[in-house]
Protein backbone atom coordinates (compact mmCIF):
# COMPACT_ATOMS: atom_id res chain seq x y z
CA UNK A 1 0.00 0.00 0.00
CA UNK A 2 1.18 3.49 -0.78
CA UNK A 3 1.28 5.91 2.13
CA UNK A 4 -0.09 8.71 -0.04
CA UNK A 5 -3.34 6.82 -0.49
CA UNK A 6 -3.65 6.20 3.25
CA UNK A 7 -3.00 9.86 4.02
CA UNK A 8 -5.46 11.02 1.39
CA UNK A 9 -8.06 8.58 2.74
CA UNK A 10 -7.53 9.89 6.26
CA UNK A 11 -7.86 13.50 5.11
CA UNK A 12 -11.03 12.66 3.17
CA UNK A 13 -12.48 10.85 6.20
CA UNK A 14 -11.69 13.80 8.49
CA UNK A 15 -13.19 16.26 6.00
CA UNK A 16 -16.36 14.22 5.59
CA UNK A 17 -16.72 13.87 9.35
CA UNK A 18 -16.33 17.62 9.88
CA UNK A 19 -18.78 18.36 7.07
CA UNK A 20 -21.30 16.13 8.83
CA UNK A 21 -20.73 17.76 12.23
CA UNK A 22 -21.04 21.41 11.14
CA UNK A 23 -24.84 21.39 10.60
CA UNK A 24 -25.30 19.53 13.89
CA UNK A 25 -23.22 22.11 15.78
CA UNK A 26 -25.15 24.97 14.18
CA UNK A 27 -28.45 23.29 15.07
CA UNK A 28 -27.23 22.78 18.66
CA UNK A 29 -26.29 26.47 18.98
CA UNK A 30 -29.72 27.42 17.64
CA UNK A 31 -31.40 25.15 20.22
CA UNK A 32 -29.27 26.74 22.97
CA UNK A 33 -30.40 30.20 21.83
CA UNK A 34 -34.07 29.22 21.86
CA UNK A 35 -33.68 27.51 25.25
CA UNK A 36 -32.28 30.78 26.60
CA UNK A 37 -35.19 32.64 25.02
CA UNK A 38 -37.67 30.35 26.76
CA UNK A 39 -35.85 30.86 30.08
CA UNK A 40 -35.86 34.63 29.53
CA UNK A 41 -39.58 34.79 28.77
CA UNK A 42 -40.80 32.33 31.40
CA UNK A 43 -38.89 33.66 34.39
CA UNK A 44 -38.07 36.86 36.19
CA UNK A 45 -35.24 38.02 38.44
CA UNK A 46 -32.10 35.90 38.58
CA UNK A 47 -33.33 33.33 36.04
CA UNK A 48 -34.14 36.24 33.73
CA UNK A 49 -30.44 37.14 33.66
CA UNK A 50 -29.47 33.49 33.24
CA UNK A 51 -31.75 33.18 30.22
CA UNK A 52 -30.19 36.29 28.72
CA UNK A 53 -26.69 34.83 29.22
CA UNK A 54 -27.70 31.56 27.55
CA UNK A 55 -29.15 33.49 24.59
CA UNK A 56 -25.94 35.51 24.26
CA UNK A 57 -23.86 32.31 24.33
CA UNK A 58 -26.05 30.74 21.63
CA UNK A 59 -25.91 33.82 19.38
CA UNK A 60 -22.14 34.12 19.87
CA UNK A 61 -21.63 30.45 18.94
CA UNK A 62 -23.81 30.86 15.84
CA UNK A 63 -21.95 34.02 14.81
CA UNK A 64 -18.52 32.42 15.20
CA UNK A 65 -19.44 29.23 13.33
CA UNK A 66 -21.18 30.98 10.44
CA UNK A 67 -18.39 33.59 10.19
CA UNK A 68 -15.66 30.96 9.97
CA UNK A 69 -17.73 29.03 7.44
CA UNK A 70 -18.14 32.20 5.37
CA UNK A 71 -14.42 33.04 5.51
CA UNK A 72 -13.54 29.53 4.34
CA UNK A 73 -16.01 29.83 1.43
CA UNK A 74 -14.57 33.25 0.52
CA UNK A 75 -11.02 31.86 0.45
CA UNK A 76 -12.17 28.85 -1.59
CA UNK A 77 -13.86 31.09 -4.16
CA UNK A 78 -10.92 33.50 -4.27
CA UNK A 79 -8.41 30.72 -4.89
CA UNK A 80 -10.74 28.88 -7.26
CA UNK A 81 -10.76 25.76 -5.13
CA UNK A 82 -14.10 23.99 -4.70
CA UNK A 83 -14.94 21.96 -1.64
CA UNK A 84 -15.06 18.75 -3.68
CA UNK A 85 -12.33 19.54 -6.17
CA UNK A 86 -9.12 17.57 -6.01
CA UNK A 87 -5.95 19.57 -6.35
CA UNK A 88 -3.29 18.17 -8.65
CA UNK A 89 -0.05 17.28 -6.89
CA UNK A 90 2.84 19.69 -7.47
CA UNK A 91 5.08 18.80 -10.39
CA UNK A 92 8.76 19.51 -10.78
CA UNK A 93 10.07 19.82 -14.32
CA UNK A 94 13.50 18.41 -14.85
CA UNK A 95 15.47 20.02 -17.65
CA UNK A 96 18.26 17.84 -19.00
Amino acid sequence: MATGNNLQGLINFAGNTLNSLIPLLIAFALVVFFWGLVQYIMSAGESHAQGRNVMIAGITALFVMVSIWGIIRLVQNTLGVGSGAALPPPQVELNH
